[in-house]
């Protein structure tokens, strides 16, 4: 089972011993996004198997457990920071667009291992 929190320490501790894997924390962050009351905090969120494909191709990518500085470590960002696949909004809807690229800082957190959700 997973801490509530789920800080770095406690991440890389779980995945060093083996007691947890990416897709598995990635399943985990999903049902507590879809348990949530508040269906405001996350305006655009990638589904269930887009993100499990993302955790299997980091786990393809970098095998070994914490072997990338935020290796399985998810993360979510701002609708007003580019990721591609999912639209741009500053929770605004006329401001809406589809970004071709990740910002480069979505990028360099996915380099080293990061999970954007």
């Amino acid at each position: 089972m997973l801490p509530t929190v789920l800080d770095l320490a406690s991440l890389k501790d779980a995945y060093a011993s083996g007691s947890a894997n990416p897709v598995g924390v990635i399943d985990a962050v999903v049902d507590r996004i879809e348990a949530s009351s508040d269906k405001a905090v996350f305006i655009s969120v990638f589904s269930r198997g887009v993100l499990e494909a993302e955790a299997r191709a980091l786990m393809a990518r970098a095998p070994e457990p914490n072997s990338l500085p935020l290796w399985g470590i998810p993360f979510a960002v701002k609708d007003n920071i580019d990721v591609a696949g999912l639209p741009t909004t500053a929770a605004c809807p006329a401001f809406q667009y589809a970004p071709a690229a990740d910002a480069h800082a979505v990028a360099r957190l996915r380099e080293a291992g990061a999970l954007v959700v």
